[in-house]
């Protein structure tokens, strides 16, 4: 009766999602930015985190199923999941990480592979503007529902580390960060197209909630793009106003101290703050010992057990560091595989873009590479807006060109 039910379930988010593929891609983004497996999770009091997620990842693989159901499939030969495929399988041969299951690898290798299946669906431009639309607002929505919570008190909208706020919103304050840093990169390449007034205060509004979750990387790799997206325009005025921005708020730190990103600098506790010092030699030392094909797609979640008192500790059993938890999976030739696809993936995405919105993207990925070094970026929730977006911006660069060809 169960296994009847999830089937009719799927059944019928198949149907609505092939009738209204661009709503249902509209809500998928909105419910993820907004972290259900955090704040519902606390009010079920169920203890359901990874549930929820792989409800919100198999959603994901239903659009993409209903996205090549109704336009067609098509060719993506460098696509990065064939990375994961590739993980699986040399997993398999040498050996799975001692306490990981085939099935836990196999459910692992669906939940990394599905964020880049958008890829292989021919996207329209109409629900590529939706997805981009949700992409910028996403985080402010989120901020919306957070305060709608938080004014019933069933939750709470910030915490306080250190002495310093942290917004949260629904969730996690670097989960908000790193759905707004998704939004800063929609912004700025969406304004390189078609310059608004709105995506200007889009834009506006990510920088601030960045800032407010006191999430270092992101914040830096924001900046990081702004300045890139300037370089490449010569706004030379524009800047000199950055610059003189910058120097205002060395000037005033002293009374931005409750911002928690001023307030590390103060104190002087800038380094390890997400216990990572404590956390990657355990995955260091996974990478080492199977150095050339790894442990299996998976291993990352079981090398620091959720039974540990680290993970009791922390509050949490991951890497901070795609680079050693992919090693530690897929080894030296799972991770070199995975990076050359990616590489691959973006300059062939590219290439139908005008040379300014090309470069631009290739830098937006640039800084997605570095944020991966701190970041779970590939495996949050994070991974599933930001890979969608970014098939929607290469599909839209495709559909423009194709009509000049």
């Amino acid at each position: 009766m169960i296994l009847l039910l999830v089937a009719l379930f799927i059944a019928c988010a198949l149907a609505l999602t092939l009738l209204y593929p661009n709503m249902a891609a509209i809500i998928w983004i909105l419910a993820l930015e907004t972290s259900p497996d955090d704040w519902l999770d606390r009010l079920a009091g169920t203890a359901q985190h990874e549930t929820i997620i792989g409800v919100m990842k198999a959603f994901g693989l239903v659009l993409a199923a209903a996205l090549m159901l109704r336009h067609g499939v098509r060719r993506d030969r460098y696509n990065p999941s064939f990375a994961f495929g590739s993980m699986f399988l040399t997993g398999l041969m040498h050996g799975l990480y001692p306490g990981l299951t085939l099935l836990s690898s196999l459910r692992s290798l669906i939940g990394s592979a599905s964020s880049f299946l958008f890829s292989f669906a021919r996207l329209p431009e109409d629900f590529c503007a939706a997805v981009v639309w949700a992409t910028l607002w996403g985080p402010l929505c989120t901020i919306v529902f957070g305060a709608m919570l938080a004014a019933c008190g069933l939750d709470h909208m910030y915490v306080v580390e250190q002495g310093a706020l942290r917004l949260g919103a629904t969730g996690e304050p670097p989960f908000l960060a790193g759905f707004a840093l998704i939004g800063i990169y929609a912004g700025l390449l969406d304004f390189l197209l078609r310059p608004r007034r709105a995506i200007l205060a889009s834009l506006a509004v990510n920088f601030i909630i960045i800032l407010l979750t006191g999430a270092r990387a992101p914040l830096a790799i924001a900046c990081f793009d702004i300045l890139a997206l300037l370089l490449l325009q010569r706004r030379i005025v524009h800047l000199a106003g950055a610059g003189v921005l910058a120097a205002g708020a060395v000037l005033f730190s002293s009374w931005l101290g409750f911002i928690r990103v001023i307030g590390l600098t103060q104190l002087g506790e800038a380094a390890n703050l997400s216990n990572r010092g404590i956390v990657w030699p355990y995955f260091q030392q996974a990478f080492l010992s199977s150095p050339l094909f790894g442990w299996g797609v998976g291993a990352g979640k079981i090398i620091i057990p959720v039974t540990s008192q680290i993970d009791a500790m922390l509050g949490t059993n991951a890497a901070h560091n795609e680079y050693l938890r992919l090693g530690a999976e897929g080894g030296a030739f799972g991770l070199l595989l995975l990076i050359a696809l990616m590489a691959l993936w973006v300059v062939r995405g590219t290439t139908a873009m005008s040379p300014t919105p090309r470069w631009m993207t290739r830098c937006i990925f640039i800084g997605f590479a570095v944020h991966s070094a701190t970041d779970n970026t590939m495996i949050a929730t994070t991974s599933s807006a930001f890979f969608l977006w970014a098939s929607c911006i290469f599909a839209t660069a495709e559909n423009r060109a194709r009509p000049a060809a």
